[in-house]
């Protein structure tokens, strides 16, 4: 089995491109995973892959930004997306796709776009288990791996933790299921009141830790059994998922350093 890293742009765009992939580079990352805005342009999106390329990196990019209520509008923005993605090459696509209150079918319509364009690109797309997304709940997204038996996941269980406010002890039918079909990790680690816990690292969260991790394992074990690549991308973010202290806004970690060190640790749980 291979695992390859990626580092997520969010909480660092302000820091010019270069600097931060020399930064990402730096820290022993495979690569970035970065957010697309629907109208973010072909010249900033050449600009983005050129540099990344000339870093020696691979991306993944990410939808997420396709929020209309109305399904049909819905529906022309992400085939937009996806047809402003077809020139770029990447390793894969994260999507954050349709609407938790969209109908089976109309956020399946949605998927079926994804597996046009993977048909026609080659390049593969694994849909976020996401709040407010049709796959925001473990026991609604059981329903759709079991009615889709070509649908593949980015595993985010933190969002899953939060939306139950438990460790999903009692959905252990729809985690297998998940795990049997997850192709992407976002290692967050979320709690039963929140999607981010504070700091994986120190003692009092270890709990959380330990569930997402036994998530993780699971999902290692089937890869390395496969001998396939499995990718991980540590996405602990910003304020407002990391909590800020009180006046000050400061945050009360830091972001960069909470991811680096996850890559650290699943690199050597995994490596």
């Amino acid at each position: 089995m291979e695992v390859k890293f990626f580092c997520p742009r969010w909480g660092c765009e302000n820091l010019p491109w270069d600097d931060y992939l020399q930064k990402v580079r730096a820290a022993g990352y495979d690569g970035v995973e970065c957010a697309i805005p629907n109208e973010m342009t072909h010249a900033e999106l050449s600009e983005i892959w050129e540099k990344v390329e000339q870093h020696g990196l691979e991306i993944i990019p990410q939808h997420y930004a396709t929020y209309e209520a109305d399904f049909a509008r819905h529906h022309d923005i992400f085939a937009g997306w996806l047809e402003k993605m077809r020139p770029f090459p990447a390793l894969q696509i994260d999507c954050q796709t349709g609407k938790d209150f969209f109908s089976f079918e109309q956020n399946k319509t949605l998927i079926d776009l994804a597996v046009e364009h993977t048909n026609s690109t080659g390049v593969e797309i694994y849909h976020e288990t996401h709040r407010n997304k049709f796959a925001f709940a473990a026991h609604i997204t059981k329903e759709y791996l079991q009615k889709i038996p070509y649908l593949k996941i980015t595993l985010d269980a933190s969002h899953w933790v939060n939306v139950a406010e438990s460790y999903l002890e009692d959905q252990q039918e729809a985690l297998d299921l998940a795990v049997s079909r997850t192709e992407h990790i976002h290692a967050r680690v979320g709690y039963p009141e929140g999607p981010q816990v504070p700091d994986p690292r120190v003692p009092e969260w270890q709990e959380a830790v330990q569930h997402h991790l036994a998530w993780w394992d699971e999902v290692a074990k089937r890869k390395r059994k496969e001998n396939s690549v499995l990718t991980i991308t540590p996405e602990f973010g910003p304020y407002p998922y990391m909590v800020a202290l009180p006046f000050t806004q400061q945050p009360i970690t830091s972001q960069w350093d909470v991811n680096v060190y996850m890559m650290q640790l699943l690199r050597e749980r995994y490596q």
